[in-house]
């Protein structure tokens, strides 16, 4: 699958996409809460177990940690793919550099309250970064 441009995406989806890009590399929480429906939930493979981690949980984890940018991790995000089911629902699939994996992640969209939301984030390491 070939990395779409983010400028290939409609206004306000390509907006929620680089704002999601700028948090998970400078972890700026108010963009986390401009980005995140605050009753969203993250789903991961951790160890062979489903790890489920509602929006508060994961904010907590987020504040906790240094940024990739003050690591001095370089970036590299791609957008895999996307589709919009619906006016108010679509998926973004995203892979980014972070923590010395690479990550992909599936981003669940719903269109709620005059904007789009990640109401549902699926993630798993996919490789090491590249540097």
């Amino acid at each position: 699958m070939n990395p779409l441009t983010i400028d290939a995406l409609p206004a306000e989806i390509h907006a929620l996409a680089r704002d999601y890009f700028d948090l998970m590399h400078h972890q700026d929480m108010d963009v986390f809460d401009r980005v995140f429906h605050p009753d969203s939930v993250l789903y991961g493979v951790v160890d062979g177990q489903l790890n489920i981690r509602p929006c508060a949980m994961y904010r907590e984890a987020v504040v906790a940690r240094q940024s990739p940018a003050e690591l001095g991790n370089p970036r590299r995000d791609e957008i895999l793919g996307f589709d919009q089911i619906s006016p108010t629902l679509a998926l973004l699939k995203m892979q980014l550099e972070m923590f010395g994996g690479v990550m992909q992640d599936y981003l669940n969209l719903s269109y709620l309250d005059g904007q789009w939301w990640v109401v549902a984030k699926m993630w798993e390491k996919v490789g090491d970064s590249r540097w």
